[in-house]
């Protein structure tokens, strides 16, 4: 039983939203695809860190979640900035239910135990306009990370943190989001969101304040998941 990470799908199987056109995005879901099938099998868990499908609407997910379904293993579903079809958790676990979606689950003020690690998270945030609005959905965030790790205390094992948004980028600290690592004694985080060789050398990725840090976004990762334990 393996535990995997990988941010920033971005499927767009039921909507013309091509990601080919951006460079090193040519036929990735067939790279993702083969490259999954060699690592992953029946027995182990993949958190998918947002940015998971263009669609709009829940109901328009459905052959992007198809596809996600059909390979092997458990799926963790956090949200994006990018998953404008992400809705409230009772809704969306009903959909993937009467669809048959059984592979996924939905990790949103909550927490799963894998082996001897629990898998918390929540999308995060980044404040670099200090605006009312942005330390407003900040500090909802923070209150879902809060309850996401206050769940894994519950449940026991070691938490691991998976965000959207990373904590720490271009030199600058999102420290609301890391002093709750830090209290809740965290000692792995991963992310996504940051995309190009050029953002990547911005990205910060390694230990700050007792925590390991590590970009997982698709691109970065080669379309491959991303081995956590």
């Amino acid at each position: 039983m393996s535990l995997f990470g990988l941010g920033d799908l971005h499927l767009s199987l039921g909507t013309d939203k091509p990601m080919d056109v951006f460079s090193g995005w040519n036929d990735y879901v067939e790279r993702l695809e083969q490259n999954w099938k060699k690592l992953v099998t029946a027995d182990d868990t993949v958190v998918l860190a947002g940015d998971i499908s263009w669609a709009m609407k829940l109901e328009h997910t459905f052959t992007d979640f198809s596809f996600i379904h059909s390979l092997p293993g458990k799926k963790l579903l956090l949200k994006g900035n990018h998953d404008y079809w992400w809705s409230t958790k009772r809704k969306m676990d009903e959909y993937l239910a009467a669809n048959g979606f059984s592979s996924m689950q939905i990790l949103f003020n909550n927490a799963y135990r894998v082996g001897d690690l629990t898998v918390c998270g929540t999308r995060g945030w980044f404040l670099e306009n200090d605006t009312p609005e942005d330390v407003k959905v900040l500090n909802r965030e923070v209150g879902r990370l809060r309850m996401s790790l206050d769940e894994a205390r519950k449940l026991g094992g070691e938490p691991v943190v998976f965000l959207h948004y990373p904590p720490y980028y271009r030199g600058i600290e999102c420290r609301e989001i890391t002093d709750v690592l830090v209290e809740y004694g965290v000692r792995r985080c991963y992310y996504g969101h940051i995309h190009g060789k050029k953002n990547f050398r911005l990205a910060f990725e390694g230990e700050y304040r007792g925590v390991g840090f590590r970009l997982i976004s698709c691109d970065k990762a080669a379309f491959m998941p991303v081995f956590v334990r």
